[in-house]
Formats: C-alpha cells, sequence, structure tokens
C-alpha cells in the first residue's frame, strides 16, 4: 500500500485530537508528553509528505474551487 500525503494528514489530525483529549480527561503527564512528541514529529513528516508529493492537475486560478466551480459568464 502507497502512503499517501492525505493519510499524514488524517493520521496527523487523529493523534493531535488524541492529545486534547488526554490532556482534557487529565491522563497521566507522561502518556500526553509522549503523544505530544509522536503528534510534533507526524506533523514535520506529514508537511514532508504533502509538500514533495506527486500531484498535478489541470485547474488553473482561472477555475475558482474544486468543490463548488464557478462557471464564466459571456
Amino acid at each position: 500500500m502507497k502512503s499517501t500525503a492525505m493519510f499524514w494528514v488524517g493520521f496527523t489530525s487523529l493523534v493531535l485530537l488524541t492529545v486534547t483529549i488526554m490532556a482534557a480527561m487529565n491522563f497521566p503527564f507522561n502518556w500526553v508528553f509522549y503523544i505530544t512528541v509522536l503528534g510534533q514529529g507526524a506533523v514535520v513528516y506529514m508537511v514532508y509528505k504533502v509538500l514533495t508529493d506527486n500531484y498535478t492537475t489541470q485547474k488553473t486560478f482561472e477555475n475558482f474551487y474544486e468543490d463548488a466551480p464557478i462557471e464564466r459568464y459571456r
């Protein structure tokens, strides 16, 4: 299975959300600390994967947003 950039975005978000929940629920400090360190490493790796991802598109700034394209008026 190929590791994609979007997998790392989701994984990092999940780890950092877990840290937030653990800190709010007063988990032991060492658990929160180690998950925080893991999250920081995941952020660095996620940024690397996103910036080096081989992604190309035919869209330009004239296409506006991909999720809600605006047709050109003539």
